[in-house]
């Protein structure tokens, strides 16, 4: 337990900074290229452990699974990601972190719609008290950033298609969440390149130039500003924050089960504020205050359910799990689909 809490507590401190460090180089790289630099570097240090994985687990990535990778790729870093920063851009961070932690409202839509998976009572208590905390910290009656809420709740949104599109691969291939991570990360970052190389040919240039929103997306830089001056930021953004969040975070899970490890990301609503408004100096308004409270009772019933689910699965399975433990055999499609569904909220 003491080992598991240590990765929780690192982990949740790298997510919960996240879009502070992004809001303080904006004006020093580009939204798009800092993505890319961000999940590039992000999944070359989870590559080691997805591959470990795969080794232990025996398995070998065939053309489907690429495929799958390059779907998942495409919906979190290419559109989702991309929403996400852009948002830090046009909002504070610390409403952005906010919106952004209830993505798995839209998840549990996506999840009803497309697996037809039944939400349990749990759930539908913590989405009703969670779309009501969203609802009074975006307060519609009186939005003060439309773009930049839009935007954070359009990357909350993605994300959760994301992650039912994530969860639906994990359990065809049998991959956990740490291979499914890693694979994306790098076949989207690979996705990203390539459109942000589209951008420097003159004839896509001079087209997105005629119109005036996209005028900030031509010739998008790739290694613009990245020099010994930021490699600080950058290996913190990458390594740390990226890579590193993700890594203890799996770390945690594989030590104590998923509910401790998912302990990060109910946690980061409420820590990500307070550490904005430390470091930046930025001011929580009494809505925002009373909407991340209610969040986080939604968080606590998702937790408990969470906690039942696990003691649930080790009962019901003590030999898989002990095997499993040792690498003998692969989790089953109930244990990856629930792995998989706490990586909602990054």
């Amino acid at each position: 337990m003491k080992k598991s809490l240590i990765c929780v507590l690192i982990s949740t401190l790298m997510f919960s900074s996240m879009e502070i460090v992004l809001k303080a180089v904006s004006d020093q790289f580009s939204p798009i290229q800092l993505n890319l630099i961000r999940f590039f570097i992000g999944g070359l240090v989870l590559l080691p452990l997805a591959r470990h994985h795969l080794k232990r687990a025996g398995q070998r990535l065939t053309i489907l699974d690429w495929l799958i990778f390059s779907l998942t790729g495409f919906l979190c870093i290419v559109v989702s990601m991309t929403l996400y920063q852009l948002a830090i851009v046009s909002d504070k961070p610390a409403t952005v972190a906010v919106l952004f932690s209830c993505n798995p409202i839209f998840a549990l839509i996506f999840a009803f719609l497309m697996l037809h998976e039944k939400l349990s009572r749990a759930s539908v208590i913590s989405l009703v008290i969670s779309v009501i905390g969203l609802l009074v910290i975006v307060n519609p009656v009186n939005l003060t950033n439309p773009l930049g809420t839009t935007l954070g709740i359009l990357s909350a949104v993605t994300f959760g298609l994301y992650s039912i599109i994530s969860r639906w691969g994990s359990i065809l291939e049998g991959f956990d969440g740490i291979t499914m991570t890693a694979y994306t990360f790098i076949a989207g970052s690979a996705e990203l390149f390539g459109l942000i190389s589209l951008t420097h040919l003159r004839i896509v240039s001079t087209a997105m130039s005629a119109v005036n929103w996209l005028k900030p997306f031509c010739n998008i830089p790739i290694l613009t500003n990245v020099n010994f001056s930021h490699v600080g930021v950058l290996f913190f953004i990458g390594v740390c924050v990226t890579g590193g969040g993700f890594a203890f975070y799996f770390m945690a899970m594989e030590l104590d089960g998923v509910s401790i490890a998912s302990l990060v990301f109910f946690i980061k609503p409420a820590l990500a504020p307070i550490l904005a408004m430390i470091l930046i100096h930025e001011k929580m308004t009494l809505s925002m205050i009373i909407g991340i409270v209610i969040i986080l009772l939604g968080s606590v019933v998702t937790f408990i359910s969470n906690r039942i689910q696990d003691k649930q699965l080790q009962n019901s399975r003590p030999t898989e799990v002990k095997a499993a433990a040792v690498g003998e055999s692969q989790p089953s499609s109930q244990e990856v689909s629930h792995r998989s569904s706490t990586t909602e909220k990054i």
